[in-house]
């Protein structure tokens, strides 16, 4: 996906000119920042509207409803500062970098979405139990310890989207089979070698479907 395709996927999802705006003051604010602290490959800032923004934002798709989400590893708010901005259900980043958290706050203020935004602080493990709707994590770890450290903060009902890139498959065809529950590879609409892991109903057990 061109820069060009990705601004026109947004236009036709009716994006806003005020939700574009604030986007693009987001982008300025995550391009100079990234002159101080290393939110993303400087090799993707070409690319930022497809590979980060429209990245970011199919996830939409693929989660319908009101629940609550949790995004683990914000790093520089995605997916979960688009989400909250694109979406009208209240979000929850955890980030353990203080420069990271300091820069999501910041983020998160200029985009007009403090309020229903929680950004916490703290390694994901430590985040007290609790099931969300929706759990997110985007460049965060591998498929297995990913599920280990964020299992308490889901349950049966709990949708999981997450984004994989191009080791989508092999991380989903490693995982122990003591993780149990619905697992689904989706192909990325920002590029076709990419996928996102759907998953429902994960658990501990005595294997998976």
């Amino acid at each position: 996906m061109t820069e060009e395709e990705a601004r026109a996927w947004l236009v036709a999802r009716n994006v806003s000119r005020e939700t574009f705006a604030a986007l693009e003051r987001f982008v300025a604010l995550l391009i100079e920042e990234n002159s101080h602290q290393n939110l993303i490959s400087a090799a993707t800032i070409p690319n930022l509207w497809s590979r980060h923004i429209v990245d970011s934002v199919q996830l939409l798709d693929l989660a319908p409803g009101k629940g609550s989400w949790i995004d683990l590893g914000s790093g520089p708010g995605f997916p979960g500062l688009i989400i909250a901005a694109l979406g009208d259900r209240p979000v929850t980043l955890i980030e353990e970098r203080t420069k990271r958290v300091a820069f999501l706050r910041a983020a998160s203020a200029l985009l007009g979405i403090a309020d229903r935004t929680h950004i916490v602080a703290a390694k994901v493990e430590r985040v007290p139990s609790q099931p969300f709707a929706v759990i997110s994590a985007r460049a965060f770890a591998p498929l297995p310890r990913l599920l280990t450290v964020a299992e308490h903060l889901s349950d049966k009902s709990t949708l999981w989207v997450l984004p994989k890139g191009r080791n989508a498959e092999a991380e989903l065809a490693g995982l122990d089979r003591s993780w149990q529950g619905n697992f689904e590879v989706v192909p990325s609409v920002t590029d076709s070698e990419s996928a996102i892991i759907v998953a429902t109903g994960v658990s501990r057990g005595k294997g998976r479907r």
